[in-house]
């Protein structure tokens, strides 16, 4: 499932070509994906013009001149592709040419100046909705989710706060969206090996130098995985259908008995709460609880 990185690479991809221009045909090829779709969805885009594009966690955000915002979330194989058409920044320069319609081609938005928007999602465990942008926040996929980790309001302080008096392992606790918005498996393993935390270390067993290390340690490494395009695996493409190259930098994930690049010793893999987590027990040691 595409982790924050890569829907921020999407709307990267998007931005440009669709702020500021009106749709002008939704063509809605079936009634829901994961769940149903708003009702009259395509009569509701349709004619509607872009004002911007934004994200929250793993939400996609597309807000409309008519009060209301796009909301979009690219499940386990959704893809938004763009074909034709210019962007506002390049004119002139035109997006490869419209390919011929795919079996899983669930929504198509043709935008003006030519340019079209294709939700293709092969899985169908993508999702999309409408809804007043004034009450964004209170949508049921929004509400209570915690701060950007990228944001002004997460930092050590929160982490700590969040963290403390729990019992749960760190994985664990770093998943719960409730904590911090838009992390997943990779980035939480990746996370915790820069920051030289054990997976399994109990939250509540984090000392003040652990917590500002593992903070600075996922906001580094979401900055870098944006830099690289995300990480495709299986799925994932960005929006002009490029691949994305993180998957080529990860230090632990995926990467069960190689070396690991700091010390040598064999990357080890565990099952937390039926996940995968990856670590080097060398440069992540357990450790007894405080």
């Amino acid at each position: 499932m595409p982790e924050l990185p890569e829907v921020e690479t999407v709307r990267g991809g998007l931005e440009p070509v669709m702020t500021g221009r009106v749709i002008l045909r939704a063509d809605i090829r079936r009634p829901d994906l994961r769940w149903p779709f708003p009702e009259r969805m395509g009569a509701r885009l349709t004619g509607a013009r872009v004002l911007g594009l934004g994200r929250r966690s793993k939400y996609l955000l597309i807000g409309l001149d008519r009060g209301e915002t796009l909301i979009v979330h690219l499940g386990m194989s959704g893809r938004l592709l763009v074909s034709g058409g210019e962007s506002r920044e390049t004119v002139g320069v035109f997006h490869h040419a419209h390919p011929a319609p795919m079996p899983h081609d669930h929504v198509v938005l043709d935008l003006e100046g030519g340019a079209r928007v294709t939700m293709n999602d092969a899985r169908r465990f993508g999702a999309m909705d409408l809804w007043p942008t004034a009450a964004i926040e209170t949508h049921r996929l929004l509400a209570g989710l915690g701060p950007e980790p990228l944001g002004n309001a997460f930092d050590a302080l929160h982490l700590a706060a969040r963290l403390a008096g729990r019992r749960t392992p760190v994985k664990a606790a770093l998943l719960d969206q409730r904590n911090v918005a838009g992390l997943g498996n990779i980035y939480v393993c990746e996370a915790l090996w820069r920051a030289g935390i054990n997976p399994a270390t109990r939250a509540a067993d984090l000392g003040e130098a652990d917590i500002a290390a593992l903070t600075l340690a996922i906001r580094e490494v979401l900055i870098d995985a944006i830099a690289a395009g995300g990480s495709s695996l299986r799925d994932y493409r960005q929006a002009d259908g490029e691949l994305g190259y993180f998957q080529h930098s990860f230090a632990v994930y995926g990467r069960e008995g190689e070396p690991c690049a700091r010390c040598g010793q064999e990357i080890a893999r565990i099952v937390q709460s039926g996940r995968s987590s990856f670590f080097c027990p060398g440069c992540q040691p357990e450790r007894s609880p405080v």
